[in-house]
């Protein structure tokens, strides 16, 4: 499998709930404020992970501004079809995984280049998190959640949505 590494993220990982899709969808709350946006920082980040891009020492990307790690994980797993195994994040396992801090980005790098893209990060944040493969995601103490089940319910959300008759008219 490949390592994966979250690049410009606080040493908690996440910081930040308010305003984020899990206060608003599980929660039903729309408190706090929005994650604050500091443009030097997403610059520096975003031109490092570009850069790594172009190196070809990132063999796949994805933002966590919307829906936090944890939803990035989850779309980067369904989209390749491999699970992922996530260590237990510092602190509160719930604001890592969902805090929709800005400028963090979740990057796969093959095995034997992630000390290369460590060395290469100077003072932006790079974090080993942990390793691609099998068909499952899991997030540090949780239980693991099968590909194949997320896919099922990320593809099937809008027909409940509509409820029945409206599923039935869309076949």
């Amino acid at each position: 499998g490949e390592t994966i590494l979250l690049v410009g993220a606080p040493e908690k990982w996440g910081t930040h709930l308010g305003q984020s899709a899990l206060l608003y969808e599980i929660f039903g709350q729309e408190d706090g404020p929005p994650p604050p946006v500091d443009l030097a920082h997403e610059k520096k980040t975003g031109e490092f992970v570009r850069g790594l891009i172009r190196d070809g020492l990132a063999a796949a990307v994805h933002d966590c501004s919307a829906g936090g790690l944890a939803l990035a994980l989850a779309e980067m797993a369904m989209a390749s079809g491999i699970g992922a195994k996530i260590v237990t994040p510092p602190g509160q396992p719930l604001v890592a995984f969902f805090g929709e801090d800005q400028g963090r980005y979740v990057v796969t790098t093959a095995s034997g280049d992630a000390d290369k893209v460590i060395a290469a990060a100077g003072d932006v944040s790079v974090l080993r998190i942990g390793t691609t493969g099998g068909d499952e995601l899991k997030l540090g103490d949780t239980r693991p959640l099968a590909i194949g089940q997320l896919r099922e319910r990320h593809e099937s959300w809008f027909p409940r949505f509509m409820g029945p008759a409206q599923a039935e008219a869309a076949e």
